[in-house]
């Protein structure tokens, strides 16, 4: 994959390549390829080993997909129903107080760069319904959905709406010197 990213140390190309697109195939994945995305997940770091999260997905077309299809917000719905999958990723707040939702972000970032790895795109999204979440997972009060991925086959841009096409572009991100200090935070 070409990137239009560029850096300034010598990091691996996928932080570079990898990026969220809203633009899916409409195609199920197999239960086989999220089994693998939540394997690279579970392998994240944790605190105390606590490894306070949970991945409940549905597959495109299958006995979940319309109750899943309902949480995310109105405006991601807009592109987020042609994804090959949804996955509601949950932390639990009893497991592990005060570190549950650093913890299930790490494990997000595991799970988007295996997809990477395996040629899949992943998005994921704050705008949803929690809960609705909580009602489609059946939750109990210590279980807090924290993001919905979007994750499929990546599609061409024109599949989108016009305003999304625009956006179906790699973002940069800060200069380094602006997110990086030795020692106390200058102008932070």
């Amino acid at each position: 994959m070409m990137t239009t990213r560029t850096t300034t140390t010598a990091i691996q190309p996928q932080f570079l390549q990898r990026m969220s697109p809203r633009a899916f195939v409409p195609e199920a994945l197999s239960t086989a390829q999220i089994e693998q995305l939540v394997d690279a997940a579970r392998w994240a770091p944790s605190a105390s080993n606590k490894q306070p999260w949970h991945f409940a997905y549905a597959l495109r077309g299958d006995a979940n997909w319309e109750a899943f299809s309902q949480i995310p917000n109105e405006f991601n719905r807009r592109w987020c129903l042609n994804a090959g999958a949804l996955i509601v990723l949950v932390s639990d707040t009893e497991a592990s107080p005060g570190k549950h939702s650093f913890d299930a972000g790490c494990a997000w970032g595991y799970l988007a760069l295996q997809a990477h790895a395996m040629g899949l795109a992943t998005h994921a999204m704050g705008g949803f319904s929690a809960e609705e979440a909580s009602k489609v997972l059946g939750l109990p009060a210590h279980l807090v959905p924290e993001i919905v991925i979007a994750v499929g086959q990546r599609a061409d841009a024109s599949t989108l709406p016009d305003d999304l096409r625009e956006r179906e572009v790699p973002t940069d991100r800060k200069p380094l010197a602006e997110v990086l200090s030795a020692g106390a935070l200058k102008n932070a």
